[in-house]
This record gives C-alpha cells, structure tokens and sequence, in this order.
C-alpha cells in the first residue's frame, strides 16, 4: 500500500509499514475492492486522522472501534461525520455532554475536523469497513497498527490526554504509560451506555490538564 500520509507519522511508524501483517492489510483491501465491496472511508481519507492531525501536535486521542458504515459517513476521523451528514446517536450524545460540561451549543454539523486540527487524534481502531457491516475489518491487521500508533504516542511523548469510552477503548489501557499521560475512561457514548457516560466532564478535565501542563486548551466548538 502506498501509504499517504504526514511526514512526522510515516518516520515515527516507517518500522510497521514494513511488517507483513501491513502487507496483508492492503491485499485484503485490494481483494475486496475487486469483488466489487464498498469500503468506507474512501481511499484518500484511510488516514485522514493521522494527516490532520500530524504527530509533533497531537495532545489529545480520542479512541474509536471501527468508522461508520453509512455512506456519506465516514472520512477517517472517529465518532466524525461528514458535512452535510446528520450527526449519529453516539456523536449527539457526545455534543450534550459537551454541552453540559462546557456550555458549548450542540453542534448542527457533526464534522469534527476543528478538533483535529488543534491535536486531537480522533483514532479508530480499524481504519476501514465493509458498508452496512460493522466491524468487518477488525480483524484483517488494523488493530496491530493502530495499537503500535497508541504505543508510539505512549512511548515517545508526555503529558498526553487519552480519552477512552467503553469497554474496547478501555482494553487498550495496557499499551499507555499513565505515569506519564492522563487517561480518563468513561462508558461509550451510545444510547446503550451513555447515562454512564453523561457526567464523565471528561472535556473540561482534559484543557484542565493541558493548561497545567502549560499546553494550549482544546477549543471544542464546531
């Protein structure tokens, strides 16, 4: 796979771009294609987080399982919906909290890109999916590079804000440093969890710990 992608990620991740399973990535995706699959987000927009949001800024990651499955959805930033596109329940429900922490207005757009662009990595765990089949990439080698992503963050930065909401995102605790990073988890913003979620402050928390830290604070409007 030719892989695109920002300067700063291709050298801090050039060691798994020459691994097998990232080989088998790209042939799996190939095959795929050729049997005539739509897979979200489109090719350009695989590594849309990593380009938006280059590594010598990030400061924040947000974590998320697999992209939307709807077209017109997706474009490589988690729990991110293109313009135009209504926001899904999970993201809705991440505005209120927003709301309720901050008093930021509930957004009308759910195109997260003002986030990324300030050094929030908006990261799914599987960067690619079959249309109308959640999780159907999961396991075809994206967990072991976005894991190493989540490593490489871990290993060589400080004073980074995890954020992790539900149980997936909480399994990969293990691969973070939290001597050295702050990691808030909270239940997943789905209608299934969120009353678990509401209440998390988890946006208020995160600028607090980047001001002491003398890092800029997110600006969480949209």
């Amino acid at each position: 796979m030719d892989v695109k992608i920002e300067p700063g990620w291709k050298e801090a991740l050039k060691d798994e771009f020459a691994k097998p399973y990232f080989e088998k990535i790209a042939t799996h995706l190939k095959t795929e294609k050729e049997q005539g699959k739509i897979i979200y987000p489109k090719g350009s927009q695989i590594f849309n987080a990593f380009n938006t949001t280059p590594f010598d800024k990030v400061k924040v990651v947000i974590l998320g399982q697999d992209p939307y499955h709807g077209e017109g959805q997706a474009h490589g930033l988690c729990f991110s919906v293109q313009d135009g596109i209504k926001p899904p329940p999970s993201l809705v429900n991440i505005f209120k909290e927003l709301h309720a922490d901050v008093g930021i207005p509930i957004s009308n757009t759910g195109n997260l890109t003002h986030w990324a662009q300030q050094g929030v990595l908006l990261l799914n765990a599987a960067l690619t999916v079959r249309c109308k089949e959640p999780a159907s990439h999961e396991k075809i080698g994206w967990m072991n590079f976005t894991d190493a992503v989540i490593k490489r963050i871990s290993d060589e930065k400080k004073n980074i804000v995890f954020l992790l909401w539900g149980n997936f995102a909480r399994g990969k605790k293990a691969l973070i440093d939290g001597s050295k990073h702050l990691i808030l988890e909270a239940a997943h913003p789905s209608p299934f969890s969120v009353d678990k979620f509401f209440g998390c402050r988890h946006f208020s928390k995160t600028n607090e710990y980047l001001v002491q830290h003398g890092i800029d604070p997110v600006d969480w409007h949209l």
